[in-house]
C-alpha cells in the first residue's frame, strides 16, 4: 500500500461535481442562469433539490475550507435571511410549479448558529411553493457546541427529518487544537431527543487533524458506533492554506504524515465494517436498511452537491445564499462571495451570479460516467449508453478513456477492467479519484489546483 500511496497520492479533483468548481468562468452571468433555469424545467431529473447556504459561525474552526464568516449581530443576520428569501422568490417564479421537491439541505458555515425561526421562514416558503415527494429529505448541518434542547426542538418543528451533527473528533485535545467546541449537551442526550422525534442522525468526523493518533481516533469512532447513528462520514482533511489561510494555524500543532492519515482512515473503516456498517463512496458508512445501501447494491446510487442520494430523491439543485452553487442539468451557477454584495444585488432585483459553467454535450456525458464511478465504484459502459441513448463508443469517446491507462491501474491492483466494465477493487478504493481523473479530458492541459486523495 505504501508504494501505491507514493505513486497515486497526487492532487486530483474530489468530483463532487463535474466539472469541478474551479473550472467555472466569470463570464457566466444572470442571463445565462435564467436560461438554464427555464431549460431545467424540461430536463431530468425533474425533482427539485434546494440548498441554502448560511455562512455564519459562532467561531471559526482552523481546518475550515467553507465560505464562512464570524457571527454578526441579529439585524445583519435578518438582512441576510431576507435577501435569501427574495432570491428564492426570483428563482422559484421561473420553476414549473408541477415539479415536486425531493430535498432541502442547509449548509454553511453553521446553519444552526442563527435563530431557528429564520430557518423556519425559509422552509415555510418552500413548502408553500412546491409539493414534496413521499418522504423527502429535509436536512440541516448542526454545530452542537452551541445547541440546547430547545434549539433542536425548534429545528424539528421547522420540518427537518435529518440532522448532520459535526463531531469531527470526540478527543477534547484534538478539538482544542482545531479551535472547535465539543457538544454542549451530552451526545447521548442529543441522540435520545432526536430518536424520540424520529429524526435521522448523521455524525461527521474529520481525519488528518493535529494530535490525532490511530488509538485516539479509533476511540472516537468506537464511541460513535455505540450511539448507532444512521450514517457516519469520515472526511479527509484537505490542507490548502494557500486558499484558506486560517489552516496555517494547524501547522503549528503538527499535521499527521500521509502514512498516519491513511492509517487513521483504515482503522476507522475496519471498525465500522466490523460493526455492521456498509461503505458507500469514499467516506460514507451507512446501515444496511438505509435506502442508499439498496441503491448501491443495484448500482443506481447517485449524488449531487447535497451528497449521496437515490434516484428517488435526486433533483436538480437550486441554491441560495453567498457562494451557493446551483447544479442544473446543463449548467452550474455560483453566487457572489461577499455578503454585502450578495444582499445589495438581491435587493436591487437581480440574482447574484458570480460565475458559472455551461456544460457541453460531451461534458454532460463525462459527468454521467464519473458520477457512476464515484457513487457505485464501477462503470458499466452499456448501462450508461442505454440511459443516455448513445452507443458505447460515443460514451467512451466523450471521455479521456484509454485502455492503456486502465491496464496500468489493473496491474497495480486498483481496478478490474475489460471493454465492458471498470470495477474498483477494495485495495484501490482510496484511489478512485485517480481513476476518475484519468477519464477527464479537462485535466489533459490544466493549471487548476486540487487536493490529494489521502
Amino acid at each position: 500500500m505504501d508504494q501505491l500511496i507514493a505513486k497515486y497520492n497526487v492532487p486530483v479533483p474530489r468530483y463532487t461535481s463535474y466539472p469541478p468548481a474551479n473550472f467555472f468562468c466569470d463570464a457566466y452571468d444572470e442571463k445565462d442562469l435564467v436560461r438554464a433555469i427555464e431549460s431545467s424545467n424540461n430536463r431530468e431529473p425533474a425533482h427539485l433539490s434546494f440548498y441554502i447556504h448560511i455562512p455564519y459561525c459562532n467561531r471559526m474552526c482552523h481546518y475550515c475550507g467553507c465560505n464562512a464568516y464570524p457571527r454578526q449581530k441579529e439585524s445583519d443576520v435578518k438582512g441576510y435571511v431576507d435577501a435569501v428569501i427574495r432570491e428564492m422568490g426570483m428563482v422559484c417564479d421561473k420553476i414549473d410549479k408541477n415539479r415536486k421537491m425531493a430535498q432541502i439541505h442547509y449548509g454553511g458555515g453553521s446553519p444552526s448558529s442563527i435563530d431557528p425561526n429564520f430557518i423556519r421562514q425559509i422552509n415555510d416558503l418552500l413548502f408553500s411553493r412546491f409539493r414534496t415527494i413521499d418522504n423527502p429529505e429535509i436536512a440541516i448541518e448542526c454545530h452542537a457546541g452551541y445547541m440546547r434542547e430547545h434549539d433542536f426542538q425548534l429545528l424539528i418543528d421547522a420540518g427537518f427529518n435529518r440532522m448532520s451533527i459535526g463531531i469531527q473528533d470526540f478527543n477534547p485535545e484534538v478539538l482544542k487544537a482545531s479551535n472547535r467546541l465539543p457538544t454542549l449537551l451530552p451526545i447521548e442526550d442529543i441522540f435520545a431527543l432526536l430518536r424520540e422525534k424520529n429524526i435521522r442522525i448523521n455524525l461527521d468526523f474529520i481525519y488528518g487533524l493535529p494530535l490525532q493518533s490511530v488509538e485516539s481516533f479509533s476511540a472516537s469512532i468506537e464511541k460513535a458506533i455505540a450511539l448507532a447513528p444512521d450514517r457516519l462520514v469520515t472526511f479527509s482533511y484537505a490542507h490548502m492554506p494557500n486558499i484558506f489561510p486560517r489552516q496555517k494555524l494547524l501547522e503549528r500543532k503538527g499535521l499527521p504524515s500521509e502514512e498516519r492519515k491513511n492509517n487513521l482512515y483504515h482503522a476507522a473503516r475496519k471498525l465500522l465494517l466490523d460493526r455492521g456498517y456498509r461503505q458507500i463512496g469514499l467516506d460514507h458508512f451507512i446501515r444496511e436498511e438505509d435506502e442508499l445501501y439498496g441503491a448501491f447494491l443495484t448500482k443506481t446510487l447517485h449524488r449531487n452537491f447535497q451528497g449521496y442520494c437515490t434516484r428517488r430523491t435526486t433533483g436538480q439543485v437550486y441554491a441560495f445564499g453567498v457562494t451557493a452553487i446551483s447544479q442544473l442539468a446543463g449548467a452550474y451557477a455560483q453566487n457572489t462571495r461577499s455578503i454585502e454584495e450578495y444582499i445589495e444585488t438581491v435587493n436591487s432585483g437581480h440574482i447574484p451570479v458570480m460565475r458559472g459553467y455551461t456544460l457541453k454535450e460531451e461534458e454532460q456525458i463525462t459527468r454521467e460516467v464519473i458520477t457512476d464511478l464515484m457513487c457505485n465504484e464501477q462503470i458499466d459502459w452499456q448501462q450508461i449508453a442505454s440511459r443516455l441513448q448513445r452507443s458505447v463508443d460515443e460514451i467512451k469517446s466523450a471521455t479521456a478513456y484509454s485502455s492503456e491507462k486502465m491496464k496500468a491501474f489493473e496491474e497495480d491492483g486498483i481496478i478490474l477492467f475489460d471493454e465492458l466494465k471498470i470495477v474498483m477493487r477494495e485495495k484501490g478504493s482510496p484511489f478512485i479519484r485517480n481513476v476518475a481523473a484519468s477519464l477527464d479530458k479537462l485535466l489533459i492541459h490544466t493549471d487548476k489546483t486540487f487536493s490529494k486523495p489521502i
